[in-house]
């Protein structure tokens, strides 16, 4: 539910790190950056359609708000605090993005254009992951605070989405309900938990020699490839 607005905090902070880049490694990553723009401002599009769906059903969006306002602390700072937020979240999509592609059976029970959705999404993703990461990079941004800004994003995704969700939980009346708790055990620390299996690749983020090309192998490409019928690229 907070995706939109952290989508347009991830581009406005991948566009003003590509303007304070010297030409040289403005020409290497202008390509990169335009993909990045282009593919977050198209899930921005599609996921604000899908929380008005939500909304519409009685869902109350607190994390979108509360996000907007976190964020705006940082205007006006250095360009590569923005940047380093933003490279931990992607990295931190990127790693859910490869488990989501690594289970999809899980979600052979979900409505097939939610399943595309979050497929696609996750495709995407681990095609643009490094975007940021690099740009933090070539602007000389140090290891210290690009851990420090993993550790708050950590927090603060964990702590939101466990809140918004216990919320939307409760407004539909499943709250308290034993199956629910029991479904959320062996999805997050089931033998394919998403937090179980996810843990090690989030840790690596912490390596001095790290690099998100590090993440995800190939799987988004043979998703995108066997699925290119239930989608039709932005401009095509």
């Amino acid at each position: 539910m907070s995706f939109p607005v952290g989508e347009q905090f991830f581009i406005d902070a991948v566009q003003n790190g590509f303007k304070a880049l010297p030409a040289p490694a403005g020409q290497r990553l202008r390509e990169p950056v335009q993909l990045f723009v282009g593919q977050e401002a198209t899930h921005r599009r599609i996921h604000s359609l899908f929380n008005a769906h939500l909304e519409r059903q009685g869902l109350r969006n607190e994390w979108g708000p509360y996000a907007l306002e976190r964020m705006k602390s940082l205007q006006g700072v250095d360009p590569r605090h923005a940047l380093a937020l933003t490279a931990a979240n992607e990295h931190f999509t990127a790693v859910l993005a490869h488990w989501f592609l690594s289970n999809q059976d899980l979600f052979n029970s979900t409505e097939s254009r939610l399943k595309t959705l979050w497929l696609w999404h996750s495709a995407e993703e681990l095609e643009h992951k490094s975007t940021a990461f690099d740009l933090y990079q070539a602007l000389g941004g140090s290891y210290e605070w690009r851990v420090k800004w993993m550790r708050r994003a950590t927090y603060l995704f964990w702590s939101q989405a466990l809140l918004q969700t216990a919320k939307n939980l409760r407004s539909d009346g499943t709250l308290w309900k034993w199956r629910t708790w029991a479904s959320a055990a062996v999805h997050l620390l089931g033998r394919r938990g998403v937090m179980r299996r996810t843990y090690a690749p989030w840790r690596g983020y912490f390596r001095k020699d790290f690099h998100p090309s590090q993440t995800g192998g190939e799987l988004h490409l043979q998703w995108l490839r066997e699925n290119a019928a239930a989608f039709a690229p932005v401009g095509g």
